[in-house]
């Protein structure tokens, strides 16, 4: 949103295992479409964030996918091989490799001499682990996505043996377990391309963590390492024995602290596989201990020294040792698993997460996890190809395009998810929502850290909707909770206090507005809504208007079938319907701006009716009308129909100009082309509403945006620019009318399919792809915006996910 906000792992657990490590068949070829980028090899014309705004995130381009599921905390494994970044506390990130935690191979032809390399380009920047070989060569291989999962496909000028690794977590549609485990899997296959056998050995290695995602920093400068224990299990498992070790804390009793929990990591020895171990050793020094005997042979010396910690960090690493007999395949899967129960945010109150209804809160549950994992690794595999394949198999849309929908949908996990219940109960007894099912919402990004956000998740909860609606409508109905409330404690109000250099007031929260977010993880979300304090969002002219939207949006697109949902919202829809009435001052039905930012462009000026604010107004007024036919009050709905009919000539009366809608009647630049000029119309053409303005003139709108938001642009490579003059020159009044916002460019081509423009629909969106995912190394942190030189704002953003409404008009067409 606005460049001025006020801004600010629990313990993973790992298991990875080769199941009997057989010789096997070929695993499944990576998608054509997948996205895809040499392995550790830098873009080649990176871009940053905006070198005015020092104080956001900019982590670099060494990113990947991530693994976790929803509520369960995240972590990637960036395409150059390194485990970088963690989003394991509920709402904190965390940027640093971790040396310990990493990959290795030894491979042995018959006859000739060993060659052991850890399979991450780059040495760890703190000298550690120096016996490890880290001689892997930028380029060779290639990293691939589509999430939930990603591939590396090493290649073989520094290997006697081709490997491909396949990663991914259990993120299945309409499905509200499995997606919800704190697990991943990192499936193996190694191929011998020769004509002699070739010993293989797999090597994994991990940190002990517990204890390092206690504070809210970036890094893991305040990770403690105290009575934390690594021990060596093995236990019967089918045919075999699965082997491993985990990594632990002396404890008694049950885990009841965010940062407590267990690692683990596990292998499933048996048809030929070896599974030996290292149970602890320093990962702080140069891991003599490990690579020795490693590079030596693929063995490691099955020692389970079964030390506790005083300050000292420890890890442990496990290999899985085979044989390859010339052109043979085997496949190894490894699994990851982390029991981290407890959620625990800044205003101290503690939550559960949404797995532990599986497998139980008491923290000690990794090896079963592990176990779960293995066993059910294939079935979710493929249950992930079989919901992806309709959609990257239709050549009627672009490569680019049906990799990007997948890629994107990352934040739904990676944004600071809670998806749980509180510990004690309820906080808020009036939110009646949290008594029947767990709460869930995710965060507007790590630089703006509010869970929610209603105008941003106007956009961005697309593919929620269309993959996890019951998460949806559980989100709205939290949403829902919070109309009638009214906190009267007084806060700063920022942009006004900086604009005029006095200190401003005003109101948390009026009852009837709509919140902005359902609050901070710095406080106590879900609890307390609306921490975002940079305007005054009670009296922001956009936020009802979506909130009623969203309502309808969740009821039709799910098949008007979920009365309950429509009933339990509608007293608040119409409160809210009734708060915007007070921003009609003149009487014609149309609500106008207050001369401040009152919307999603919190940077953007608008005094009087506006084009976006009042196009969202008209769409909700239809909303509202269809809602009230549907609870049986024609009266009302009647009256609805009417302020729609004044407020709608209001509207084409007062801001259009004959080719396209006024940003506003007064304020900055008022004749400005606004790219979201008729937001309303593209929620009622998707959501069955008709028409709010005139068919001709919604298609004369979009044709001025295309030709010169779009086309006049970058030449119309970089998407959709939020406001461009009426002779096409670029504007300069405040910072947003000057950036491209991603998720509002998907937005707009939404849009444009929906009234038929599906050809330049397409091209507006492509400008997205060729500065996130193909030039400026943006991929996995897609930013909120970027500007015309590409420098990038708010990174790791939830409106991107927009995307998916394409697929909407696409089906609405």
């Amino acid at each position: 949103m606005q460049i001025n906000r006020f801004s600010w792992l629990a313990v993973c657990l790992f298991a990875c295992v080769g199941l009997n490590g057989r010789q096997a068949m070929a695993q499944n070829a990576i998608p054509a479409v997948a996205w895809r980028i040499p392995i550790g090899q830098p873009p080649a014309n990176p871009g940053g964030r905006r070198p005015e705004i020092t104080s956001l995130i900019d982590d670099g381009y060494w990113q990947g996918a991530p693994v976790g599921g929803f509520g369960a905390g995240t972590f990637s494994r960036s395409y150059r091989g390194h485990f970088e970044r963690w989003h394991v506390k509920a709402g904190v990130h965390k940027f640093q490799d971790v040396p310990a935690n990493q990959f290795a191979v030894f491979a042995q032809p018959e006859g000739g001499p060993p060659v052991a390399m850890a399979l991450a380009v780059g040495k760890p920047a703190n000298g550690t682990l120096s016996a490890w070989n880290w001689s892997y060569p930028a380029g060779d291989g290639e990293y691939a996505a589509l999430y939930p999962k990603s591939w590396f496909a090493y290649g073989t000028k520094a290997l006697p043996v081709k490997l491909t690794v396949e990663q991914f977590s259990p993120i299945l549609p309409d499905n509200y377990k499995e997606t919800s485990y704190p697990v991943a899997i990192y499936k193996w296959t190694a191929e011998n391309p020769s004509d002699k056998p070739v010993t293989v050995s797999l090597l994994f290695s991990w940190a002990n963590m517990v204890g390092w995602f206690r504070d809210p920093s970036r890094t893991m400068d305040g990770a403690l390492n105290q009575q934390d224990v690594n021990r060596y299990e093995t236990e019967k498992l089918g045919s075999g024995a699965m082997s491993g070790i985990v990594f632990d804390r002396l404890r008694k009793g049950p885990v009841d602290e965010e940062w407590d929990g267990q690692f683990a990591i596990a292998a499933l020895g048996g048809d030929g596989a070896e599974v030996s171990y290292m149970g602890t050793y320093n990962p702080q020094g140069d891991g003599a201990e490990v690579w020795g005997p490693f590079a030596k042979d693929g063995r490691l010396p099955n020692v389970d020294a079964r030390v506790a910690s005083s300050g000292d960090p420890l890890a442990g690493a496990i290999a899985v040792r085979f044989t390859l007999a010339p052109h043979a395949k085997r496949v190894v899967p490894m699994a990851l698993s982390w029991d981290l129960p407890v959620v625990q945010f800044g205003g101290g109150r503690k939550w559960l997460k949404h797995y532990t209804h599986f497998f139980g809160s008491e923290g000690t549950n990794a090896w079963k996890m592990a176990r779960t994992a293995l066993e059910h690794a294939d079935e979710w595999s493929k249950a992930i190809d079989a919901w992806q394949k309709p959609v990257i198999s239709d050549e009627t849309k672009p490569a680019w395009y049906r990799a990007e929908l997948f890629n994107e949908l990352y934040h739904l996990a990676d944004g600071g998810t809670l998806w749980g219940h509180e510990k004690t109960g309820l906080g808020n007894p009036a939110h009646i929502s949290s008594k029947n099912a767990d709460s869930f919402t995710y965060m507007e990004c790590f630089d703006y850290p509010f869970y929610g956000t209603s105008d941003v998740r106007f956009y961005g909860s697309f593919p929620l909707l269309r993959f996890w609606p019951e998460i949806e409508k559980q989100e709205m109905r939290e949403y829902t909770d919070t109309i009638p409330e009214n906190d009267p404690q007084k806060y700063v109000w920022g942009w006004k206090s900086q604009r005029e250099q006095r200190l401003v007031e005003f109101t948390r929260k009026v009852a009837g507005a709509a919140p902005h977010d359902l609050g901070s993880p710095l406080e106590d979300p879900v609890i307390n809504a609306n921490q975002y304090n940079y305007q005054d969002v009670s009296n922001w002219r956009d936020l009802n208007s979506k909130y009623v939207l969203m309502i309808w949006r969740d009821y039709v697109l799910t098949g008007a079938k979920d009365a309950a949902f429509l009933k339990y919202s509608w007293p608040a829809v119409q409160q809210a319907m009734e708060h915007l009435k007070q921003y009609d001052t003149d009487g014609d039905g149309l609500i106008e701006n207050g001369g401040f930012p009152d919307q999603t462009y919190d940077d953007w000026i608008a005094t009087g009716e506006s084009a976006y604010s009042g196009s969202l107004f008209l769409a909700a007024l239809k909303a509202t009308t269809r809602m009230a036919e549907k609870m049986g009050e024609p009266a009302k709905a009647k009256a609805y129909d009417a302020l729609f009919t004044r407020a709608q000539a209001a509207f084409g009366k007062k801001l259009w100009n004959g080719s396209y809608f006024n940003y506003a009647v007064k304020g900055e630049q008022t004749d400005a082309i606004q790219a979201e000029q008729l937001a309303g119309q593209w929620y009622a053409d998707l959501t069955g509403l008709g028409d709010i303005v005139p068919p001709a003139q919604s298609r004369s709108a979009l044709k001025r945006v295309y030709d010169f938001n779009v086309m006049q642009f970058a030449g119309g490579e970089m998407g959709v620019i939020n406001g461009i003059g009426a002779n096409g020159a670029l504007l300069h009044h405040n910072p947003q009318v000057e950036e491209v916002w991603v998720g509002t460019t998907f937005s707009v081509a939404s849009h444009m399919i929906a009234e038929g423009m599906t050809a330049e629909g397409f091209a507006t969106a492509k400008g997205i792809n060729n500065v996130v995912w193909r030039d400026r190394g943006y991929f996995f942190r897609t930013p909120e915006a970027y500007d015309a030189n590409g420098m990038f704002r708010a990174s790791m953003y939830m409106r991107p996910a927009a995307i998916w409404a394409m697929e909407y008009a696409l089906e609405k067409k």
